[in-house]
């Protein structure tokens, strides 16, 4: 177990080290960093979107024919109660890679927003002291 002092200089090294990283990361240009990430998200949300619509489909097909096929009522409503969920399920995925999609510019604006004005801040309290 840690002592009295040994845990007050491992939170006073933790704090000192979130001050330097803070102070770093203002210091860095979100726009050049972000850029290849939201880039490579662009790219991939539509073949994304195709693998998730044929994985869903084949899913739900298979799932349909085990609806299908059950004989007794226990395994009907078993198979029945998993194509439901399957259903709303991909529709959920569906819904938020669309949403992905349409809010993606917004998110980018509002990030760069959010970098620069704290990147001004910091040169700014830079240079007030």
């Amino acid at each position: 177990m840690f002592s009295n002092q040994k845990r007050t200089r491992t939170v006073m090294a933790l704090a000192m080290a979130a001050t330097m990283l803070f102070g770093i990361a203002g210091a860095v240009d979100f726009k050049e960093v972000s850029q290849p990430i939201v880039e490579l998200i662009d790219n991939l949300l539509y073949p994304i979107l195709a693998i998730v619509g044929a994985a869903g489909t084949i899913y739900c097909v298979s799932l349909g024919v085990k609806y299908a096929k059950a004989e007794e009522p226990q395994e009907r409503e078993k198979a029945k109660t998993h194509l439901k969920s399957a259903i709303i399920g991909f529709a959920l995925i569906f819904i938020l890679i669309v949403a992905l999609k349409i809010l993606m510019p917004q998110l980018t604006e509002w990030m760069e927003e959010t970098g620069n004005s704290s990147s001004s801040s910091s040169s700014s309290s830079a240079s007030a002291s």
